[in-house]
Order: structure tokens, then sequence, then C-alpha cells
């Protein structure tokens, strides 16, 4: 059985400003992309909501999954097991807490890998993510980050 692999990306104009995720999926021959732009959100909040969206595609949670990231963020509070630290800690002072507990709800029944690859080097699949969620951002954002502008100061 081989691998789902996930790439997934962020951008905030202006950070924060309007904002996007791309996420490419390949499975096999399988290839699906998604996006999505907001109003106002951050670039860490749309580099973690990317990884959400695209494990919320999963339909086979025995399929083991790659997710490649650019964002240390993401991958150093999972791989580092920061995560785990910040749950026992009761998520005090961190931010970003809806989208991690959402993390955790979602990626528990998967057998996940992360791994970081450097942005704008050329992966060819990194920087689609990077094209989709710049475009998100640039051209689609409609939709509202709640929870971001709940904390928001203006």
């Amino acid at each position: 059985m081989s691998d789902l692999i996930i790439y997934t990306d962020g951008a905030a104009l202006g950070n924060p400003g309007p904002g996007g995720y791309g996420a490419v999926l390949i499975y096999g021959k399988h290839r699906k992309e998604i996006s999505e732009g907001f109003v106002l959100t951050t670039n860490n909040r749309m580099e973690l909501l990317a990884v959400i969206v695209a494990l919320r595609q999963i339909n086979k949670p025995e399929i083991p999954v790659s997710i490649y990231t650019d964002s240390k963020y993401v991958c150093d509070a999972i791989s580092k097991n920061w995560l785990g630290n910040w749950v026992k800690k009761g998520f005090k002072n961190v931010k970003n807490v809806d989208l991690w507990l959402e993390y955790l709800k979602v990626s528990k029944p998967l057998n996940i890998k992360f791994n970081w690859v450097k942005g704008h080097a050329g992966v060819p699949e990194n920087e689609r993510c990077d094209f989709l969620a710049t475009q998100a951002a640039k051209n689609r954002a409609v939709n509202r980050d709640y929870e971001y502008e709940k904390i928001a100061q203006f």
C-alpha cells in the first residue's frame, strides 16, 4: 500500500491580512488540489488550516499519510511534540488553539509522517501549493476566519 502524499502551504498578505491555503493530495494516479481564501487571518493559521482541510479529505484512515510542508511552525509543533506539551499545559499562552484542537481531532485515526521542505526551492508540488494559497488570498479571500477576528486587535 502506497502513502497518500500531501503538500500544503498557507499565505497571508500583510500577516495579518487576506490569506489563503493550498493543498495537493496525491495517491497513485489520483490527484486533488484544494484552496480557499479568507478576508483576515495569519500565515500560521493558513499553514495549519491547509493540513487540517487536507486531512479531512481522507476516507480511508488505514492509508499512511506523508505530509510535506514548508512551515516550521506546523512541522516542529508535531514532529518535536510541542503539541503534546501544549495539550498537557492546557494550551496556556498558545496561539491558534481552535485549529490545534481541530488538528488533534482529524489526525487521531491517521498514521501521519511530517516532512519539512524548504519553501521557494523549486519543489514542484510545494510551489503549486504556494501558488494556490497566494491566489486564494489575492483573488478569493471571501471567507471569514471568525476565531482569528475575535482576538485580532485593530
